[in-house]
């Protein structure tokens, strides 16, 4: 029997977890390399080149043990960080909620709950339309449900570089020779001679392996209770689908194992790059169920996200509108030096989350209260220095009505007159708390987003 714990991102407090769950909740406590788990996708690490930033993630974090006297863990609490999703070893499953999942009279995570905020930066981050959230949220599934939520936006940036195409050797049985002659086979077929040379050729094809192993995944998805909503989520998803559907004439269903097996590594093209993050998602899509039933004793499988660059990306669809710029740091786009010479072979490169002419904003995910960890603090400080910068702050989000604080700064500060710079905001997001269903949610954090766009666009007036 598969139990499931419930539990919330970012719970410094911790959770009790005790009984025949223990042993399996420590395995998946002691995963220090999260890369080595290959039936584990943490995104967006585990589909881009991000290795190193895995490093930095764990999934939970323990304490307080309680032992038998034969040494054997009854009990201990958990700890969680910024990863939300799903992961599961043996009879073990957990389900990492977003901490603005409703919860309970007891203040436990409601397992009956919808994790609307989470839904809500999938959608805004992978342009998704939710039409039916309920299709989303069943318990039974969780894992081919986030799956199937990357395919359109995998498909559409994998395509956006053309069409894959790879040699495949032919066989041909015509006058129209261009390859090698295959004497078996003309003597099998054409002798008596009919007027016809068996030969084969080696030529660029778009019906190969790769485009075939797309093409079974839009045929199991279409089998699934949304998958009409997936595979029609936009007309550039409805029409990159359709390109697959006509390159791929071989299509069978019954190849569907044989394609898998000729996809279990990657395609490896200079640049053809994005059909690699594809692949690998049409490969966990398909083999889902025999991950997902297998007998692999001790297999740790499932799909999380990194709670902090969801929310940076999702920050990024409101402030792109606001004439914002948001470098990268972990793919090393859009750093600014800090230094005119060369520092160092780095040349020391700074990367605010967002910055326009005269603001600088850090992105925080994590719990904040209103209050600012010193290092952050000077984090944003001294890009507001560098950068000749009059504000800066902080924004992150938040379960209760907390208001936007500002401080003037002392020292360079004071050389603004007034409020026309040197000035430090803590900005809270309102995250909505009480929500009967998704279509309320969305009016509220519509207003929420309404209401900080405000705040910079008052400022810049």
């Amino acid at each position: 029997m598969n139990n499931t714990i419930h539990l919330t991102d970012n719970c410094i407090e911790g959770c009790l977890i005790e009984g025949e769950n223990v042993p399996d909740v420590l395995q998946i406590a002691k995963i220090d390399q999260l890369k080595d788990e290959p039936e584990l996708l943490i995104y967006p690490h585990s589909f881009y080149d991000l290795n190193d930033a895995i490093c930095d993630l764990s999934i939970l974090t323990t304490s307080d043990y309680r032992f038998s006297y034969d040494c054997e863990c009854l009990s201990l609490m958990v700890h969680t960080g910024n990863l939300m999703g799903f992961v599961g070893v043996n009879n073990t499953s957990l389900s990492i909620h977003s901490r603005f999942t409703h919860k309970k009279s007891n203040g436990q995570v409601d397992e009956n709950g919808k994790d609307y905020f989470l839904y809500y930066m999938l959608q805004k981050v992978l342009s998704i339309n939710i039409f039916r959230l309920e299709h989303f949220t069943n318990q039974d599934d969780n894992i081919l449900d986030f799956l199937l939520f990357f395919f359109p936006y995998m498909l559409k940036k994998a395509l956006s570089q053309g069409m894959y195409k790879e040699y495949r050797r032919k066989q041909y049985d015509d006058t129209h020779i261009k390859g090698t002659i295959n004497v078996p086979r003309f003597i099998k077929n054409d002798i008596p001679f009919k007027g016809g040379v068996s030969y084969s050729s080696r030529e660029h094809s778009y019906d190969n392996s790769l485009t075939q192993l797309i093409r079974h995944t839009i045929e199991c998805i279409k089998h699934h209770p949304f998958g009409a909503e997936i595979l029609n989520n936009d007309q550039e998803t409805i029409d990159y689908v359709s390109k697959i559907v006509i390159a791929t004439p071989s299509y069978n269903k019954r190849d569907r194992e044989g394609v898998l097996n000729e996809n279990l590594r990657p395609k490896v093209h200079p640049y053809f790059l994005n059909y690699r993050e594809l692949q690998q998602l049409c490969v966990r899509i398909l083999r889902h169920e025999s991950l997902k039933y297998g007998k692999n004793q001790d297999k740790v499988y499932g799909v999380l996200f990194d709670g902090s660059w969801l929310w940076e990306e999702y920050l990024n669809t409101i402030f792109s509108d606001l004439g914002f710029s948001h470098p990268r740091n972990k793919e090393g786009i859009g750093g600014i030096r800090m230094f005119e010479d060369n520092f160092d072979k780095n040349s020391r490169l700074i990367y605010p989350d967002f910055y326009s002419e005269d603001y600088i904003l850090d992105a925080k995910y994590k719990h904040m209260n209103g209050d600012v960890r010193r290092d952050d603090l000077y984090q944003v400080i001294s890009y507001m220095y560098c950068m000749n910068v009059p504000y800066g702050g902080c924004i992150y989000p938040d379960d209760s009505n907390k208001k936007t604080t500002k401080f003037k700064l002392a020292g360079r500060g004071l050389e603004y007159k007034e409020s026309s710079g040197g000035i430090l905001s803590i900005i809270p997001l309102k995250i909505p708390q009480v929500s009967d269903n998704w279509e309320i949610f969305i009016q509220e954090i519509g207003k929420s987003e309404s209401e900080l766009k405000y705040i910079f666009l008052s400022s810049s007036q």
